[in-house]
C-alpha cells in the first residue's frame, strides 16, 4: 500500500512540474486545481461503478451455488426414497411373474387371433395362388404368396420368442404352411422363363419383364429385412434370403452362352463353310441383342441394376469362351484364317486400347515410363504375326476363293498394318515432341530473342529406334509423315536446305 502511495504521489508530482513550467502558469493554479478534481471524481466514480458490478455479480453466483446445492441436496433424498421404495417392492416384483407370464401368452394369443383368418384360409389362398401363376398374372400371384409367407413367418418368429426350443412347434407351422415354398419354387420357375427368354419379350410385351423385375425387387427388400432382424433376434424364416437378383443374373449369364453356342448349324462334313456362317451368325445376333438391351431393356430395370453393361461383360465373356473352344478345336488351315480374320475384323480391342494408350501418354507424357519400349513391342508383334500369316497363306491356301473370307471385308494384312503404323506415328510424334524446341528455330519469337540458343539435348528415344523390325517401318513411315516439317527448318540454315527426313533420322539415331 505504501508503494502505490508512493508512486501515486511521485505521478502527482510530475505531472505539476509539466503544468507549471512557466511563471505566467502560476496564475492558473485554482483553475487547474478544479480541473484535476473533477477528473478524480469521476475516476472514483466509475471504480465506484465497476466494484459495485463486481459485487452483484459475485452475489448472484452465491445465490446460484446456494440454490444448487438445495437441488443437490432434493436430488440426493428422492434417490434414497426410489432406492428404499425399490428394495420393498423386490419380492413384490418376484410375486407378479404369473402376471408377466399372462401378458406374453394374451399376446401371443392375440396375433393368433389375428392371423387365425388366414391360417384358416390357407387352402383356399393357396389355390388362388396355384391359378394366378398358371394364368399368367405374376404380381397377383407374388401378392398373395407374400401375405402366405407373411403370416407364416408371423407365427413361427412367435413360437420362436415364446421357446426357441421347441422343435416340435415349429415344425407342426412349417408343415402347415409346407404348400408356400413349393408356390415360391413355381413362380421362380414362370420368371426365370420369362427372364431366358427377355431379349423377345422385351419387345412383344416389355410389361411382363417389369412385372418379373418389380417381384425381384420385392424380394430383395424382404431379403434385407429379415437379415437385419437376424442381427437383433437371431430368427430366419425357412427359404430365406431367397436372391433371386443373384438368380436372376445367373439366368440371363446362362442364356447368353446358350444363344451363343447354339449358333452353329452346320459341321465341316455338311458344308465346308461352316465356319464362316457360324461366325457371321454369332456377329448378327450378338450385335442385334446389345442394339435391343441399350434400346429397349435398360427401360425395364432399375439404373443400379446397369443392365446393359452387365450384359455387355456376359457377351464378352461368352465370346472369349467360344473362340477358345474353336481355337482348340482341329481346324483346317482356311479355317484359322477366317477365324483370326473375324476376331481382328469383329473384334478390334487390340487396335482400341493401343490408341487409348497413346492418349492416356499424351496427357502427361512422365507416364507410362515404359510407353516407347510397349509401342515399339506393338509394332513388331503386328509385323512378326503379319509375316506369320503371309506364310500360313503361302504354305496352305491354293486359291483367295478358299480363304473363306469375303472380298468386302478388309484383310487382316491390313489391319495388322494398320495397327502398326499407327504405333510408328506415336513413337515418331514422341520424337518430334522432344525435338520442338530444335524445330521450331525459324519462328518469329526466335529471332526477336536476344538470348543465347541453349544446346539442343540428346534425345532419349535414339538407341530404341533402332530394334528391327520397328526401326525399318519408322524410317519410311518418318519420311512420309515429316519430311516438310524437316525442310521447313532445315531452311534457316541456307546449305542445309537439301537436308532430308533420311539424314534427319540419322543423325536423331
Amino acid at each position: 500500500m505504501k508503494e502505490t502511495d508512493r508512486e501515486a504521489v511521485a505521478t502527482a508530482v510530475q505531472r505539476v512540474a509539466g503544468m507549471l513550467q512557466r511563471p505566467d502558469q502560476l496564475d492558473k493554479v485554482e483553475q487547474y486545481r478544479r480541473r484535476e478534481a473533477r477528473k478524480k471524481a469521476s475516476v472514483e466514480a466509475r471504480l465506484k461503478a465497476a466494484i459495485q458490478s463486481q459485487l452483484d455479480g459475485v452475489r448472484t453466483g452465491l445465490s446460484q451455488l446456494h440454490n444448487a446445492l438445495n437441488d443437490v441436496k432434493d436430488i440426493q433424498q428422492s434417490l434414497a426414497d426410489v432406492s428404499k421404495d425399490w428394495r420393498q417392492s423386490i419380492n413384490t416384483i418376484e410375486s407378479l411373474k404369473d402376471v408377466k407370464d399372462a401378458v406374453v401368452q394374451h399376446s401371443q394369443l392375440a396375433a393368433a387371433v389375428e392371423n387365425l383368418k388366414n391360417i384358416f384360409s390357407v387352402p383356399e389362398i393357396v389355390r388362388e395362388t396355384q391359378d394366378l401363376i398358371e394364368q399368367g398374372a405374376l404380381l397377383q400371384a407374388h401378392r398373395k404368396l407374400m401375405d402366405l409367407e407373411c403370416s407364416r413367418d408371423g407365427l413361427m418368429y412367435e413360437q420362436y420368442r415364446m421357446d426357441s426350443g421347441n422343435t416340435r412347434d415349429m415344425t407342426l407351422i412349417h408343415g402347415y404352411f409346407g404348400s408356400t415354398q413349393g408356390l415360391s419354387d413355381e413362380l421362380a420357375k414362370q420368371l426365370w422363363m420369362v427372364l431366358q427368354r427377355s431379349l423377345v419379350t422385351v419387345r412383344r410385351d416389355p410389361t411382363l419383364l417389369v412385372s418379373v423385375v418389380r417381384i425381384i425387387e420385392r424380394e430383395e427388400k424382404i431379403d434385407r429385412r429379415i437379415l437385419d432382424r437376424k442381427k437383433q433376434t437371431g430368427f430366419v424364416p425357412p427359404g430365406r434370403p431367397k436372391n433371386w437378383k443373384e438368380k436372376m443374373f445367373t439366368i440371363l449369364e446362362r442364356t447368353v452362352t446358350t444363344r451363343i453356342e447354339g449358333t452353329q448349324a452346320d459341321t465341316r462334313e455338311s458344308d465346308k463353310m461352316w465356319l464362316v456362317r457360324h461366325l457371321e451368325i454369332i456377329r448378327k445376333y450378338v450385335l442385334d441383342d446389345l442394339i435391343v438391351a441399350k434400346n429397349l431393356m435398360v427401360q425395364c430395370f432399375p439404373p443400379h441394376y446397369e443392365i446393359f453393361k452387365n450384359l455387355l461383360n456376359m457377351y464378352h465373356q461368352a465370346l472369349s469362351t467360344r473362340m477358345q473352344d474353336l481355337a482348340s478345336e482341329d481346324l483346317e488351315a482356311n479355317e484359322i484364317v477366317s477365324l483370326l480374320t473375324w476376331v481382328l475384323n469383329t473384334y478390334t480391342r487390340y487396335k482400341d486400347e493401343a490408341q487409348l494408350y497413346k492418349e492416356e501418354h499424351l496427357r502427361n507424357r512422365q507416364h507410362p515410363h515404359c510407353y516407347v519400349q510397349y509401342m515399339i513391342a506393338i509394332i513388331n508383334n503386328c509385323q512378326t504375326f503379319k509375316e506369320s500369316i503371309v506364310s500360313l497363306k503361302r504354305k496352305y491356301l491354293k486359291n483367295e476363293a478358299e480363304e473363306g473370307v469375303s472380298p468386302s471385308q478388309p484383310s487382316m494384312d491390313g489391319i495388322l498394318d494398320a495397327i502398326a503404323k499407327e504405333g510408328c506415328g506415336g513413337l515418331l510424334e514422341e520424337v518430334f515432341l522432344d525435338l520442338e524446341v530444335g524445330l521450331a528455330l525459324s519462328s518469329c519469337r526466335f529471332l526477336r530473342r536476344s538470348t543465347v540458343l541453349p544446346v539442343l539435348p540428346h534425345c532419349p528415344l535414339g538407341d530404341r529406334l533402332r530394334t528391327v523390325p520397328c526401326g525399318r517401318r519408322l524410317g519410311s513411315r518418318a519420311v512420309h509423315l515429316h519430311s516438310g516439317q524437316i525442310a521447313e527448318s532445315a531452311s534457316v540454315f541456307g546449305d542445309a536446305a537439301s537436308y532430308d527426313a533420311g539424314s534427319f533420322l540419322r543423325t536423331i539415331q
